[in-house]
């Protein structure tokens, strides 16, 4: 590790928890209907789209409002990817996806994955990128942020039976949030040498004579909203690794911010909503806490080089440079790694299958905690709240008091539903991950044998149920059975914890909202922060490491013996 390396990191993270609490002020306003600079273009698009404002939403009615509009859009991003081959904007005559190729993407971009088991380049066209996956990135972005919005609003007042509009969320969180940055941020990329053009591909000729098809295409929109809406789909194989997607370091750093920055602003928005800002804070450090230590722990284990280097005599002080750009260098290739674990945008400026075992292993459980640091845009907050749930539940049985969390009473049906979203989670992971190591596909779907096969089985499960979409490039995807297998893990995992979370949010918004008392376990400082940590990573870390253990934990040890495999 050195300094400059420390100190890259650490001025990224000051820079995004600095703009936290502005853009979480502002974002309190927003679901509080109080930003109305554009409410001209809002009402023209209620009256286009039939939506009436003024109306309120059960749980139940904002939940099948977000359902019904995923089916649609899954469906007709469907379409698109089977058609491309018709449809405008594609000057290289790229053919349809074939079927299971096309389940998985329109499974992957509707839950704001963006697992990718296609080459970019090669099978999809500029007008299917941006008219498909483009439009779901904005769309994803928008329900998971409107779905964070109607948790907050169970805990502003008692007794409430609402929680919201969903339609109206969604037009407002687009409008006045996603498009305004994602426009700033895609002239700031161009400017700093990112393309964006729907010209075909370019022809050049190379110094040894041949010929070189050279990608480009509107890249520069679809890089800034990829980040800013935790979505990750590069426009290229190689993602942000790309020149073309992230050529210098400062498209960088402003990617890393573009992608951490909502996460950590929705718990400040909390805190502006309930009118209790501590209690915002303390969310927003736990999950600050969770990321500065996986990003340090990632650099130090990238940094520290491969053990069998020393076995064989040989020193490399640069530490582990294998997958990583020059133009970056390892902290930066660390934190933008990390980074996009912590949250569930999935995308890398360097390659986790060639990180060294511990390195590759904190992207992995950043993901199998429940991506709350800070988590995918809306998913971390509502996930950190139902944790936070769970925290207040276990204080309360060791102190023998009621649990309450922001003024709500916690009782049976919220701890009951949330431990059902959590298994649904982990039985997608470890079953799908031990199913698919049981099959003659699944096994020659890895590029690796021994615990690195594994590991690369476990994250692409991992990262599929967990809604990330980043991978290890040495598991072969494009298969029937990871591509139908891997999809139907996206969709349960964006949905099977979403719904419950909705249903938390209208059984506590029911309750009535009882004042602090003398007997109230305080949730705004340092003893439930350290509680809340450690739960997060009990709960939702303890029950994925025997197969950690036989994963990367276990490449660990058998690089440090100076053996290989």
């Amino acid at each position: 590790m050195t300094w400059h390396g420390s100190a890259y990191i650490a001025l990224m993270l000051l820079l995004v928890l600095g703009a936290a609490i502005p853009l979480g002020a502002y974002m309190a306003r927003l679901f509080q209907g109080r930003i109305t600079a554009l409410q001209s273009v809002e009402h023209g698009i209620y009256r286009v789209c039939g939506i009436d404002p003024l109306r309120e939403m059960g749980w139940q009615a904002y939940a099948i409002a977000l359902l019904l509009l995923s089916v649609i859009h899954f469906l007709l991003l469907y379409a698109i990817l089977r058609l491309q081959f018709y449809l405008p904007f594609n000057p290289q005559a790229t053919v349809g996806m074939p079927p299971m190729l096309a389940f998985n993407t329109a499974a992957s971009f509707t839950t704001n994955t963006n697992w990718q088991a296609y080459t970019p380049e090669s099978q999809i066209s500029n007008g299917a990128q941006m008219l498909g996956l483009a439009v779901h990135m904005f769309i994803s972005a928008a329900a998971g942020i409107a779905a964070a919005a109607a948790v907050m609003r169970a805990f502003t007042a008692g007794n409430l039976k609402t929680l919201g509009n969903f339609y109206v969320d969604l037009t407002r969180i687009t409008l006045y949030l996603l498009l305004p940055v994602t426009l700033v941020a895609t002239v700031a990329l161009l400017v700093s040498g990112v393309p964006m053009t729907f010209a075909p591909y370019a022809s050049a000729h190379t110094l040894a004579g041949d010929s070189q098809t050279i990608a480009r295409g509107p890249v520069a929109f679809m890089e800034a909203i990829k980040e800013f809406g935790t979505n990750g789909g590069g426009f290229f194989n190689a993602n942000a690794a790309h020149p073309f997607e992230n050529p210098t370091i400062f498209t960088n750093l402003l990617e890393n911010w573009l992608d951490l920055v909502i996460g950590f602003s929705l718990p400040i928005a909390l805190g502006h909503m309930i009118g209790r800002k501590r209690e915002g804070v303390a969310l927003y450090a736990v999950m600050a806490i969770i990321l500065g230590f996986g990003i340090f722990g990632a650099y130090a284990a990238e940094a520290s080089g491969n053990p069998l280097f020393t076995h064989a005599g040989v020193v490399a002080h640069s530490g582990n440079f294998v997958g990583k750009e020059v133009r970056f260098g390892i902290a930066a290739s660390a934190s933008y790694n990390v980074s996009a674990t912590g949250t569930s945008t999935g995308a890398v400026d360097s390659f986790t299958d060639s990180y060294m075992p511990l390195g590759g292993a904190v992207p992995m459980f950043l993901m199998q905690l429940g991506e709350v640091s800070p988590g995918g845009v809306g998913s971390g907050l509502y996930t950190i709240v139902i944790f936070a749930l769970l925290a207040v539940f276990i204080a309360g049985l060791m102190v023998g008091r009621t649990p309450e969390y922001l003024g709500k009473k916690v009782q049976a049906k919220e701890i009951k539903l949330a431990m059902l979203a959590f298994l649904i989670l982990t039985v997608s992971i470890l079953g799908g991950a031990g199913m698919s190591l049981l099959t003659k596909s699944g096994l020659g779907s890895l590029a690796n044998a021994g615990p690195h096969g594994l590991s690369e089985m476990l994250y692409g499960w991992t990262s599929a149920t967990e809604n990330n979409g980043s991978a290890m490039a040495g598991l072969s995807a494009n298969t029937t059975l990871l591509d139908y297998g891997l999809g139907t893990a996206m969709l349960l995992g964006r949905f099977a914890f979403m719904i419950p979370a909705l249903a938390i949010a209208s059984s506590l918004a029911a309750k009535q909202k009882l004042p602090p008392s003398s007997g109230t376990f305080p949730t705004d400082g340092p003893l439930f922060i350290g509680l809340l940590v450690g739960v997060i990573i009990i709960l939702g870390g303890l029950q994925f490491m025997p197969a950690d253990m036989l994963g990367p934990l276990a490449e660990h040890f058998v690089l440090v013996a100076g053996k290989t495999y």
